[in-house]
């Protein structure tokens, strides 16, 4: 009884800390996540991370697959691309994702769990197929080819992430900004606008 007594006296520090739990939670998992992958990743341990009750995590999130949903809802933040000039949307789209990949831990997370499984492989397939095909859509030059044109744009975003950010291989891992803009933009360039092969 006096839970809930203390809960509504005090709303809105009730509501602080169910905040900072949440996000306690979230920062585990996508650690846990990330260094286990998804199938060895536990609740239990996820919860020891956090410092919490495993039945905390699930009153919030009800399940792992919900739990890891959570974890890496991953909003690309991609550019208008219909607003640009042409010939620049292959430049403006790789310093984008860039400039994500570089400062945005979750979706390197949601990278290293999808090379490693299937759940993982099912978010990331998700996140590219709602957000990327829409922006392809608006400057690709047949509606027909807008899914080919976006896997193709995709196999040089997460090959470049895969190698750099999650493998680690040196010369990628070497390569400044600007070099990897000079050779992957008019890559993608080609991949989004050219005439069809």
């Amino acid at each position: 009884m006096r839970d809930s007594d203390s809960s509504t006296e005090a709303g809105p520090a009730a509501g602080r800390r169910s905040d900072a739990t949440r996000g306690a939670i979230l920062a585990a998992a996508r650690e846990r996540f990330a260094s286990d992958g998804y199938d060895r990743a536990t609740i239990r341990a996820i919860a020891r991370d956090a410092k919490i009750d495993p039945s905390m995590v699930m009153r919030y999130y009800g399940s792992k697959e919900g739990l890891f949903a959570a974890a890496v809802a991953v909003d690309l933040e991609l550019p208008d691309l219909a607003s640009l000039p042409r010939h620049d949307v292959g430049r403006v789209l790789t310093r984008h994702f860039l400039h994500m990949w570089e400062e945005n831990e979750e979706l390197t997370a949601l990278l290293r769990v999808a090379a490693a499984g299937r759940a993982g492989a099912d978010r990331m397939q998700g996140v590219f197929r709602d957000q990327l095909l829409p922006v392809t859509r608006q400057v690709c030059p047949d509606p027909e080819q807008v899914p080919t044109r976006a896997a193709l744009c995709a196999t040089q975003l997460l090959g470049l992430a895969l190698t750099r950010y999650v493998l680690r291989i040196p010369p990628a891992v070497a390569l400044h900004r600007t070099e990897i803009e000079a050779w992957l933009a008019p890559t993608l360039q080609r991949y989004l606008t050219a005439p069809s092969p």
